[in-house]
């Protein structure tokens, strides 16, 4: 099975890069392929509001994002990651998930002329580090998350959420997260 993930964090070799590793060593060591896109490293304007997609289901505006659609929508297992700022995702994490505007418009607008179909096989995963321990940190993270997938035609199936980490490769230190990273990518493909 392959699993598509998208990686929020414009920090290289940050904190969720490690986490998505270990996540991608579990993918793997259950058979399955992981690939993971650096968001930050792509061309992703921000959703226009134009209306444009309503009546097609195609996105008008050219940019790297044209390509992820159809990664999307191939993909079974979807892992949305990014790390907490301001109680949220990231700027980049956000404008890409802006863009699948054009996908609800496919799944809500033109699902009557035949240009959606349900598939209650695929799943759709949200991981996330913060820098601090607050009792609600991810909860803002996590309904974007829920509403990415509603929107995109994907059933949510959870998260793995890591407090208490900020300097960068503090993630590589903290084994047992790490180990919790790569159970998580087992289970993802056990599903």
């Amino acid at each position: 099975m392959k699993v598509l993930a998208f990686n929020g964090s414009p920090r290289r070799k940050g904190n969720t890069e490690v986490v998505l590793d270990a996540v991608a060593r579990g993918v793997e060591r259950t058979g399955g392929e992981m690939e993971i896109i650096r968001l930050a490293g792509l061309d992703i304007s921000p959703c226009l509001s134009c209306g444009g997609c309503d009546e097609t289901g195609v996105c008008v505006v050219k940019d790297d994002m044209g390509p992820l659609y159809e990664k999307i929508d191939k993909s079974q297992r979807i892992i949305l990651a990014s790390p907490i700022y301001f109680y949220g995702i990231t700027a980049q994490a956000k404008a890409f998930v802006d863009r699948t505007q054009a996908m609800w418009s496919r799944k809500y607008l033109l699902k009557g002329k035949g240009q959606w179909q349900e598939d209650p096989q695929r799943k759709g995963f949200f991981v996330s580090v913060a820098a601090t321990k607050g009792e609600k940190i991810f909860d803002g993270a996590v309904l974007t998350a829920k509403y990415f997938y509603d929107a995109i035609g994907i059933a949510y199936d959870g998260a793995l959420l890591v407090k208490g980490i900020d300097k960068r490769g503090e993630m590589a230190d903290s084994q047992e997260d790490i180990a919790r990273a790569e159970e998580f990518g087992s289970r993802i493909v056990s599903l």
